[in-house]
Parts: C-alpha cells; structure tokens; sequence
C-alpha cells in the first residue's frame, strides 16, 4: 500500500527549466502566508523569473512548519515549499537605507510586483505603489488585502485583518454551504485565498497586456471578500430572479435530483442526473426501472420534493458496491465521479495521464509530492522546474545581476 512517504515515486519528475509562455517576466513577490505567494507560484510555473523578497526573518510561513521526519536543517516548511516552488530568494531588510535601494534597482528591472500585506506597510517603508512607479513607469502593481486598498475604491473595513475565514464568510460561502441553514460551514479548501490569488494573476497579466499598448503600468488591488462574492454568483442570481439566496443543502443542489454523494462499501462516490435520459439510463443501471414511472420520481420536479425517495433508492444499489465498482457500472453512461483525497490520487490514471504530481526534491530531506500547474500549454509546457529556495539562497546571484546592469548604464 502506498503511503505518503513513497507517493514520489509514482510522481512525474521535475521539468529540467522553465519553458512556460511567461518566460523572459519578471515578477517582484512581496508576499506572505497563501494568497499573494499562491498568485506568484502561478505566473512562476508558467515560465517567469519570480524573485521572492524575504526580511531577515524569512517570510512568515518559512519556519511554521510541517517538516518531514528527517529534515534537521528546518530551512523551509511544508506550506512555504508548495507555494514558493520556482522561486528565486533574496533576503532585504526595507528599513535600512541600502537594502531599500536594491529593492527599488530590482523593481527598476521588474514588470509586475505582487504584495498581500495589510495596507500601508510598504508605503511606510518608503517602497509603496507611488514609489515603485515614479522608478518604473511601465511596472504593474498588484495587491491582495481583506477588503482592498484605499487608492481604488475605499472601504471602511479596509484596516481590518482578515483570513480564509473571514473571507468565506462575508462573501457568501459560509451562507450558502453546510446541511441547512442551523448548520453552515466553510469550505474545506481555503478558497478565500487561493481564488483571490488566482484572480491576483489574472489580473496582473492583462495589465501587462494593457501596459504593451500603453507603455504605463498601474495599480490593481483584489479584495478576498470581493472575490469571494464573486465566487458566490449562483447565489446572488437566485436572490435577484427569485428573492432569496442559495440556502445550505448538504451535497445537494437546488434544482436537480439525484445530485449527491452516496456512500459505498468502501468509500463514497457522486452521482448526478442532470436531464432526464440520464435519469432513465440510471434507473436502467440500477435494476430500479419501476422509479421512471413512478409519479414521484419520474420527472425532475417531482424527485426535487422527494429526494428522500430518490437517495434512499441509490443509496441501497451504490452501498452494496466498491466506490470503483459504482464508477465502472455508470462511468461515461451517467455523471459520476468517485470522492478522492491525496492518498486516492497517487494511483488515478488521469492524474498520472496529466502529470498533475511531480517529485520534487531537497538537499536536506526525503522528497515530496507537489501539485503541478493545471495549464496545459501546447507549445510552452509550465509545470516545476526548480525546487524551494532557502532563505537569500540567490541573493548574491541577484545583486550581481543588478551591478552588471548599473555597469551597462553607466
């Protein structure tokens, strides 16, 4: 049996170099915690050269944790490694005067720059977003707060901290995911950072775009809750067309039945009947052919107001069977997906069809298992190519690069 200390071995090796469509950008990465380094780690696997500012201290993840049992050198985590793959480091401290300099030469050099710390911090060191651009016009700034930045659109919460959480909740998530409306949740994955992040890179590159035409750069700022409103657009179209919002319904949803997950004998799979041949078509599968004449389940709006009914009748089939055994039966006749984790993934097909794990390895401890970009680029493959920096492990490397180009200039 496979365990997560020999998943790398079914693992996709590391790219040999970055070959992705951004080769030849610069992104400048100010960032901490998940969303602004989840935005770099994108543009990084598509091919730019992103260089990871870090204080002294190293940024906040980097010495969090978890570690893997052998690693005695401790010179990253866990969640700074998944995030800051393809990275180049340079440690600078903002408050002393040189290291300010070299950050202001590296932005000279840059076309995009992304921060996620709370509003004002890099203004107050003397390296915010008016600084920046009087000694690159052409560069694109991008930042990721709670609830944005006072320079496009003021919001009175604007000093607040906030978090995944904090994020759900106020965009609609929270509201609109759990069993019903007594007993909401958050979603599992920490989507109030990563979706942020996303919409950070989307955003950064069609600035870029913009900045070809006009030869100036700007300003972008993306909220979390903002894009986590965003995320929650089914709920605000129910609430304009029909006057109430998404409400909680567990695995459900509002307008088909079946839609669910169903346990099996060894785990659970999802099933859903989006029109009507594939409702009969399941009936069929199911040996329960009685439930396509049946008045409360032969047409959708019936089997919307006994669902119980419907549940109960795949319940009874998928529970007698493996989670693969359902899938094989349905599979490409019917919706239906088995429910996986990491652990399910190591030996999928299509994971390794798509190289969706990569092997990474480390000087100082067992290698890992990385997600891969999920663009596919024909002609410009992204995906890993180079491991996690150590703190400052480039900063000579990118100092030099900065004297040779003052040599140039002078």
């Amino acid at each position: 049996m496979t365990s997560h200390l020999d998943a790398h071995e079914y693992a996709a090796p590391m790219a040999s170099g970055p070959s992705g469509p951004l080769q030849g950008l610069r992104i400048i990465d100010v960032t901490h915690a998940l969303a602004g380094p989840f935005a770099a780690m994108f543009l990084a696997d598509m091919g730019a050269d992103v260089i990871k500012v870090e204080p002294p201290t190293g940024e906040m993840t980097r010495f969090g944790g978890p570690w893997t049992r052998d690693d005695e050198v401790k010179a990253y985590s866990g969640g700074y490694a998944i995030r800051n793959r393809n990275k180049r480091s340079i440690c600078l401290d903002l408050t002393k005067d040189e290291d300010r300099e070299t950050f202001l030469q590296l932005v000279e050099t840059a076309d995009g720059l992304i921060e996620n710390l709370r509003a004002g911090v890099l203004d107050r060191l003397g390296v915010g977003w008016e600084v920046c651009h009087a000694r690159n016009p052409r560069l694109v700034y991008a930042a990721i707060r709670g609830f944005g930045d006072p320079r496009n659109a003021p919001s009175p919460y604007a000093e607040w901290p906030a978090y995944d959480l904090i994020a759900q909740a106020m965009g609609g998530v929270v509201a609109s995911t759990g069993e019903d409306e007594a007993n909401v949740m958050k979603v599992g994955p920490p989507i109030g950072d990563t979706v942020p992040g996303l919409m950070t890179a989307l955003g950064l590159l069609a600035a870029l775009h913009r900045t070809k035409e006009t030869g100036q750069g700007q300003f972008l700022d993306i909220a979390m809750v903002d894009a986590m409103m965003t995320m929650s657009e089914a709920s605000q179209m129910m609430y304009t067309y029909m006057g109430r919002p998404m409400r909680p319904m567990g695995n459900a949803v509002d307008g088909t039945s079946p839609y669910n997950v169903y346990p099996t004998a060894d785990g659970h799979a999802v099933i859903a009947t989006p029109t009507e041949k594939h409702w009969r078509l399941l009936c069929e599968l199911i040996g329960r052919e009685d439930l396509k004449t049946d008045e409360r389940t032969s047409k959708n709006r019936a089997r919307l107001r006994n669902r119980p009914v419907v549940d109960e009748a795949i319940m009874s089939w998928a529970s007698t069977k493996t989670t693969a055994e359902v899938v094989q039966a349905l599979g490409n006749v019917v919706p239906v997906g088995p429910v996986y984790g990491p652990e399910q993934w190591v030996h999928d097909p299509h994971v390794a069809a798509r190289e969706m794990l990569v092997r990474v390895d480390h000087d100082h401890h067992r290698p890992t298992v990385m997600l891969n970009c999920p663009i596919k680029f024909s002609d410009d493959p992204a995906g890993i190519y180079r491991g996690v920096p150590v703190l400052d492990q480039h900063g000579d490397e990118i100092r030099a690069e900065l004297a040779e180009r003052r040599a140039e200039q002078a």
